[in-house]
Formats: structure tokens, C-alpha cells, sequence
């Protein structure tokens, strides 16, 4: 059976700029522009050329890619021709090979925003896409608030639409711009534009999230006909955001119809390193990922109640849609109160750790467990924790090295500005073997800010374990969440880390005290360890 082809168009370095908080720089623009390129997205939306210094260095040295690279701009204005349309223009002297116009469809818009007629603003469209396709570029015109204007006056919108792909138009961009459309009447209206003249083939849809429907949409749009998609990387955008690419692009390769029906341009193995690509522009952003994203979500196939994962143990499909491999995530059989032996032995198992089902220690390590989560202790959120508990419940934690005495202090003063400021020192003594070492380290950043005592504390436990000091080089602090469990005077603070390694791995760890300060470092300790046990193996004894 013929496969359609259906593009993907990204435009999460225009649109996905317009979010709240980002602001892309020009190397950012172009490390993000390489991983979409990696990933086989067709379209790669660079920016707005002349809008703003980034946009416009973007586009003056360009990367190199397979995709297609899209300029955005907006039609001409009313009261001047195409070719001597300065903003136009420089859209245009971007050079690249497709440029995609915005214009107004909502005669709403026409008359009160931009306050001309609605033939004038026909024929801008019409104007600007002829010349487009004059200068030997792809066309695209993105119809702004198509759907609102379609629903006050259908026949104008279409007659838009019908301009742009009459004078030239490689795509007729349907867009929801106020992100207020239902996936019921996206479908239908999808529909209607196809009958009215405009083939499918050459529909694209771009949807907002403002009710939590752009993913849907642009699936409505597609049942409907349409074979073209912009979205963003993790749903970026403007207010609520983008129809995310993240969720859109696995539904699109692995579920039905669209897996046995369309084609696209990622394959299976682009589809792996879904995940990595999605981490990568958190950490561009400095954002936490979301656990609860679908498909790429750190809890996207955590499995707590003991039934499901006593079921899980038998056949996956019992409560997995799709193996979590296929996008580089990872099954993840979290520890609780509420556990049983079904997720105590699949947690091992993940670990690399195999108990025989009678072996009593199980039932010591689930006590454990109990134990200390009536302490504070969460170990569903902090697996790493969980599996070093049932390690030395199980004598396989080796000591790399310990602790003798740590210290910080925390002192304000003032700069030679003459302003007060705050700083932060942490001494650290570990004992490796038979040698000591102390490691002494402040908080300050390379701007000249103190980042606080458990900073202080990351930097000087990291700064000199001696042979292990190498495994730990590439290990970095990505998260860092406090919860007081309890109130009053006996408050008991939770301190749960995220911490990520240059192969890509990321893992989570607990601590829990009165002081925060030694909550903080018992869950940066744990993280060190686990990081070890990784590298190093979990021989009995530390390794020489």
C-alpha cells in the first residue's frame, strides 16, 4: 500500500522564541537548527530575518542542512508594491530556499487591525506570494487566525486562501492562532477548505495549545486531509504553546492509521534519540523537563502499583502502549510504601541486580523501605536512592570513599562597590583508602553570584576523589527540589536532586534531615555513588 508523504515543518526557533522567558542566541539557534536536522524534520523555521540581531546573524551564517531552511516574514503592506517592500525585502535577502508569509483571513482583523480593505489585503497576499515564486522560492502563507475568520465569514477566508495558492503557494498553512478551535471543527473545516478547491496535499496546520488541543488538532487536520504539521520541540510557543513535535512525531511512526498510512521523513532510529534531542533544548533553556510529557517523560512508563508491575513483569503490553526503547526512554518500576515484592524484584532486575524470589533480604529491603519513607524519605522519585538502600541491604555498595567531616559557612559583606552580598564556602574531607583529602570550594559563578551552600558543597565534594575523579568530571546538578514533610518546630526537610552525565544517563536522589544543608548533601553523596557504581562496576571492596 502507497504511503502518503506528510511534512513536518518546525518552527520552534521562531515561534518557540515567542515563549515567555527565551531567548535564543544566535549558537543556540544553530546547535538546535543541526539536532532538527538530525532528527529528519523537513521544514526548519530560522526566524523573522531583520526582526532582531540573533534572527539576523542566524541567517548570515546559516548551518548546513537536509531540511529545508524557512524564513518567516509577513506580506506586503497596503500602499506599497512587493518589490519595494522594505521588511519584505529583507526576508527575502535571508537567501533562503522557502520563505513562509503570515496574513491576515479574519476580516475582523483586516478592517480593525490593520485598518484596510478586505480586497487590499487579498491582494497583498497575492502580491507578496507572486513574488516569492518570481524570485524562485518556495512559497508558504501562513493564514493568521484562520479559524475565528472562518467561522464569522467563510467565504472571505477561503478567498485568501484561494489567492495564495492561486498566485503560487507551495503550502496554505491553516492556523489557529488563538489555539481556541476543537479538534471536531479543525476536522471539519480541513475538509471544507479541501472541497472548496485546495488539495490536501498542499494544507499545512499550525496549532496553538491555549485549550490543550494543538496535538489533537493537528491530528484532526491530518484524518481531514491536510500533509503538513508545524509544531514545536517540547511545545513551545507563545502563551500556552505549540502543538508539541515531541508527542505529534511518535504518534505519527507508531500508531494507527498514521504508522500504515503516511510516511514522513524520521526514521525508526532518528525516532531513538527522540528523548536526547528533547533534553538537549532543556538544558539550552535551563528548563526541568516535564515528567509527566508523554512518550518522553521521565514518568512516562513509571509503573508504581505493585499490580501493574507485577503485570509488567509477565508482558510490558499490559500497561505499556509502545516500548519506551523506541524513543530512547526507559521502564522505570519506582519504590514506595505501597510497594510489593512484583516491584521490588522488577527494580532489581532494571538495576542489573538478580535475588532469587525466596531470598528473605527482599522482605528487609521492603521494611527498609517502609521505614524510611515514614522518616520523609520518597524513593518514587528518587530511584538511584532506592536501588543504593537495597545494595546494602544486599552487601553489593561498595565504599569508594567516606566522608570524614564536612563544613560550610554562608557569610554576607560587602563588595568593593560598597554592596552587601553573600557567599558561600564548603570544605570537604574524604578519606580514599589510606589518604585524605580535603577539598575546599566557594559558590560564586562566573557573573560574581553566590549560588548557595549546597553549590559550595557539589563543587568541593567534586573537586578531588582522587581516582574516581575522572568518572565524576562529566557529572552535573540539574534539578534541585525541597519539600518540608513536616510542620512546627520538628519540620523534616526532603531534598531530592536530578543529576545528569555526559553519556546521556539522568538520575535522581534523596536526602532527608532537619537541616536542609545535610539533607542536601546525604542526596549528593548518594548521587556520587550511583554515578561510581555505574562506572566502576560493584565489586565488594572499592576499587585501589
Amino acid at each position: 500500500m502507497t504511503r502518503d508523504r506528510l511534512f513536518l515543518f518546525d518552527t520552534t526557533l521562531r515561534d518557540g522564541q515567542q515563549t515567555q522567558g527565551v531567548q535564543f542566541s544566535t549558537a543556540e539557534k544553530q546547535q538546535i537548527a543541526q539536532a532538527l536536522d538530525t532528527l529528519g524534520v523537513d521544514y526548519i523555521e530560522g526566524g523573522w530575518p531583520g526582526a532582531n540581531p540573533t534572527d539576523s546573524d542566524f541567517f548570515a551564517a546559516p548551518p548546513a542542512t537536509k531540511a529545508t531552511l524557512t524564513a518567516f516574514g509577513m506580506t506586503r503592506r497596503v500602499g506599497r508594491s512587493a518589490e519595494n517592500d522594505d521588511v519584505l525585502a529583507a526576508v527575502l535577502n535571508a537567501n533562503t530556499p522557502a520563505v513562509c508569509l503570515v496574513g491576515k483571513t479574519h476580516d475582523f482583523h483586516v478592517t480593525t487591525a490593520l485598518g484596510v480593505t478586505l480586497d487590499e489585503n487579498r491582494e497583498a497576499i497575492a502580491a507578496s506570494i507572486r513574488h516569492l515564486v518570481a524570485k524562485g522560492r518556495e512559497a508558504l502563507f501562513d493564514a493568521e487566525h484562520f479559524f475565528d475568520g472562518y467561522r464569522a465569514n467563510p467565504n472571505y477566508a477561503v478567498s485568501c486562501l484561494q489567492a495564495a495558492f492561486a498566485a503560487g503557494a507551495r503550502w496554505i498553512v491553516l492556523c489557529d492562532t488563538n489555539g481556541g478551535t476543537l479538534p471536531a471543527d479543525v476536522g471539519r473545516i480541513t475538509a471544507e477548505v479541501i472541497a472548496s478547491g485546495i488539495p490536501g496535499g498542499r494544507l499545512g496546520i499550525h496549532c496553538h495549545d491555549d485549550t490543550g488541543n494543538a496535538v489533537a488538532n493537528s491530528l484532526a487536520a491530518v484524518d481531514a486531509g491536510a500533509r503538513q504539521i508545524q509544531g514545536t520541540l517540547n511545545g513551545l510557543g507563545e502563551r500556552c504553546g505549540n502543538a508539541n513535535l515531541t508527542t505529534l512525531i511518535p504518534t505519527l511512526l507508531l500508531k494507527e492509521p498514521y504508522a500504515s498510512r503516511l510516511e514522513t521523513g524520521i526514521t525508526r532510529a532518528a525516532l531513538q534519540g527522540l528523548l536526547k534531542t528533547s533534553r538537549m533544548l532543556d538544558d539550552i533553556l535551563n528548563r526541568v523537563p516535564l515528567r509527566s510529557a508523554p512518550y518522553i517523560g521521565a514518568s512516562a512508563f513509571a509503573h508504581k502499583a505493585g499490580l501493574h508491575a507485577s503485570a509488567i513483569l509477565k508482558d510490558p503490553t499490559t500497561y505499556e502502549h509502545i516500548d519506551p526503547a523506541l524513543v530512547g526512554n526507559e521502564r522505570v518500576i519506582p519504590m514506595s510504601n505501597q510497594a510489593g515484592q512484583s516491584n521490588l524484584r522488577a527494580r532489581l532486575e532494571a538495576a542489573g541486580i538478580t535475588v532469587d524470589p525466596k531470598d528473605p533480604r527482599l522482605g528487609r529491603i521492603i521494611e527498609v523501605v517502609k521505614d524510611r519513607e515514614d522518616q520523609g524519605y520518597a524513593y518514587d522519585g528518587a530511584q538511584a536512592s532506592f536501588e543504593l538502600v537495597a545494595r546494602r541491604e544486599l552487601g553489593l555498595c561498595p565504599e569508594f570513599f567516606e566522608v570524614k567531616r564536612y563544613r560550610v559557612t554562608v557569610e554576607r559583606r560587602k563588595n568593593k562597590y560598597d554592596r552587601m552580598i553573600s557567599l558561600s564556602e564548603a570544605v570537604v574531607v574524604v578519606k580514599i583508602g589510606d589518604a585524605k583529602m580535603m577539598s575546599v570550594s566557594d559558590s560564586m559563578d562566573e557573573a560574581g553570584s553566590d549560588r548557595g551552600p549546597v553549590n559550595a558543597l557539589a563543587k568541593a565534594l567534586g573537586k578531588d576523589l582522587g581516582p574516581y575523579q575522572a568518572c565524576i568530571d562529566d557529572m552535573k546538578l540539574v534539578d534541585f527540589k525541597v519539600r518540608i514533610t513536616n510542620g512546627g518546630t520538628e519540620a523534616v526537610t526532603r531534598v531530592i536532586i536530578d543529576s545528569e552525565d555526559g553519556q546521556g544517563r539522568r538520575w535522581s536522589t534523596v536526602g532527608v534531615s532537619a537541616n536542609i544543608v545535610d539533607a542536601s548533601f546525604e542526596a549528593l553523596l548518594d548521587a556520587i555513588q550511583w554515578k561510581l557504581i555505574r562506572d566502576f562496576g560493584t565489586p565488594r571492596k572499592a576499587l585501589p
